[in-house]
C-alpha cells in the first residue's frame, strides 16, 4: 500500500509545472514564516529540496535572515541515520546523490538543542501521518532519545490524502503547512 501511495504522489508532484511548484512552495514558506513555532526557534533544521519537491529555499533564507543557527540533515548511509549540522551559506552545501543536496562537512549539533525540524514527505493525512520516500531516516531521527524540537512538515494540499498507512516505526508530525492552510496535531 505504501509503495503504490508514493508511486501515485511522485506522479502528482511531477506532473505540477515547475513554475507553479515555486509559487505554491513561497506560498508555504511564508505561511510557515508567520507561525509562532518559527517565530521561536533559535535552531531550525531544514531540508534541501529534490526537484519535484516543495522548494525551503525561501524559508532558509528567510531564518539566516533572521539570524537562526540553520541546520541541514546530512546522512550517513552506513549508520543509516541522519547527523544535524549547521550551515551558514549555500558555499556549505553540495549534491551527494540522487539529487540529494547536504552540508559538506561539519560536526553533528545536538539533537536536544534544536527547536523546529522542518521536514519532507510525499503524503500526511489528517491526523499527522506522514509518508517519506522509503528509508526510515527522518522517522529515526524523529525517534532519538534527546529530541524535542517541534517536527512540522511543508508540503503542498496535492500531497494530503484520507489516510496514510503507518508502520511501528512511523513517527507522527506536530503541524503540517501547505500552500492552503496550517494543520496543527495537538502532541
Amino acid at each position: 500500500m505504501k509503495k503504490e501511495l508514493r508511486q501515485r504522489l511522485r506522479k502528482v508532484l511531477a506532473s505540477i509545472d515547475p513554475e507553479e511548484l515555486r509559487t505554491r512552495s513561497a506560498e508555504a514558506c511564508h505561511l510557515l514564516e508567520e507561525q509562532p513555532e518559527f517565530h521561536r526557534a533559535e535552531v531550525v533544521m531544514l531540508f534541501f529540496s529534490l526537484t519535484a519537491e516543495i522548494d525551503t529555499t525561501p524559508l532558509i533564507l528567510r531564518a539566516w535572515q533572521d539570524r537562526k543557527r540553520v541546520l541541514a540533515p546530512k546522512v550517513s548511509w552506513e549508520q543509516r541515520r541522519m547527523l544535524p549540522i549547521e550551515v551558514t551559506s549555500a558555499a556549505d552545501i553540495h549534491e551527494v546523490r540522487m539529487g540529494i543536496r547536504e552540508p559538506i562537512r561539519g560536526v553533528p549539533f545536538p539533537v536536544g538543542e534544536i527547536d523546529l525540524v522542518i521536514l519532507p514527505g510525499l503524503a500526511f493525512d489528517h491526523v499527522g501521518n506522514r509518508l517519506g520516500r522509503g528509508k526510515g531516516f527522518y522517522d529515526r531521527f524523529l525517534a532519538h532519545k534527546d529530541y524535542r524540537a517541534v517536527s512540522c512538515a511543508l508540503a503542498i494540499e496535492e500531497q494530503i490524502v484520507d489516510s496514510v498507512p503507518v508502520g511501528p516505526h512511523d513517527m507522527p508530525i506536530d503541524m503540517l503547512v501547505t500552500d492552503k492552510e496550517v494543520r496543527r496535531f495537538g502532541r
